[in-house]
């Protein structure tokens, strides 16, 4: 444990500069300076600026990067900072906080999560692991990290309409975005390579969970731990959409793994392709066009949790 003053990177969701949440960066500035340590806010008018922004700190080796927002931000954190010794603090203001809601951070008080890392930050980090996502971008190989959830399926396609979304914020942006997709739920043919064993099958979804939640607290994957080197993979087999509104509320308990046509693996590897265009989604985030190969990588990612 030490009581030195740390040397911190806050950066602070450009999306957050209107809003309810738009207070909450300047708040973990201001109080984090209160306490001692020696703080660099990072405010930039895009995502792509912050990256960027977030980067050249990350190299000055700081204490550590703390992110303010929600998964999306947390998303650039863990790309910014997944195999370097600077770990990852989170102050969750976002839709699902579902990182934060994995990590045990306080994730509907803000006062309370900025206490949690001023906390954090006198103890060693947690270290936990990260999914490297890879595919072809025009034949270019391309690649991105996550650390909490991915989609690819009738949930990425409800996760594509939400994020268009403005309004309600929190969990029911997803539920309505959900409720407004149902009418054209449909299985697709998958192609799966689980460890390196062939799968084809139809399926509505096909999750994979390096944590617990997507969507601001559905356990899709309610058995996954983020230190155990392993990816928690969901495939849905084909349902009315009778059958699936009757089995949707128990996502929320993680009840829903116990239906025959969910079927729950668990891997080191995924490879995803689909039979119809699909877009995968990670930790709230677009990613790219199936086909894509997933792999957990242990202990890459540092985080003050």
């Amino acid at each position: 444990m030490t009581t030195r003053p740390a040397r911190v990177v806050v950066a602070i969701n450009p999306s957050a500069s209107f809003g309810a949440s738009r207070d909450v960066g300047p708040a973990v500035v201001q109080t984090l300076r209160a306490m001692g340590h020696e703080v660099t806010s990072l405010t930039e008018p895009d995502f792509e600026s912050l990256i960027a922004a977030s980067e050249r700190a990350v190299r000055s080796r700081p204490d550590a990067l703390v992110v303010v927002g929600g998964d999306g931000m947390v998303n650039l954190g863990t790309n910014v900072v997944a195999g370097t010794r600077v770990p990852l603090g989170i102050v969750p203001s976002g839709t699902g906080n579902d990182m934060a809601r994995g990590l045990g951070i306080p994730y509907e008080d803000t006062e309370a999560a900025i206490r949690f890392l001023g906390d954090a930050l006198t103890k060693p980090p947690r270290e936990i692991d990260a999914v490297r996502i890879r595919w072809s971008d025009d034949g270019t190989p391309a690649e991105r990290w996550f650390a909490c959830a991915f989609s690819a399926g009738f949930d990425a396609i409800v996760n594509e309409r939400a994020n268009r979304m403005r309004h309600p914020r929190g969990p029911s942006r997803y539920i309505l975005a959900l409720l407004a997709e149902l009418v054209r739920l449909h299985p697709r043919r998958y192609r799966l390579q689980l460890d390196g064993e062939s799968l084809e099958v139809d399926a509505l979804m096909v999750s994979a969970g390096n944590g617990v939640s997507l969507g601001g607290g559905m356990r899709i994957t309610p058995d996954a731990l983020y230190d155990d080197g392993l990816l928690d993979v969901m495939i849905v087999k084909p349902l009315s959409r009778f059958s699936f509104l009757r089995i949707f509320p128990r996502v929320f308990q993680g009840t829903h793994t116990s239906d025959p046509r969910v079927v729950m693996r668990r891997v080191r590897r995924l490879r995803i392709d689909a039979d119809t265009p699909l877009v995968a989604y990670a930790d709230g985030e677009r990613i790219a066009p199936l086909p894509v190969e997933l792999e957990v990588v242990p202990g890459v990612l540092r985080v003050l949790a």
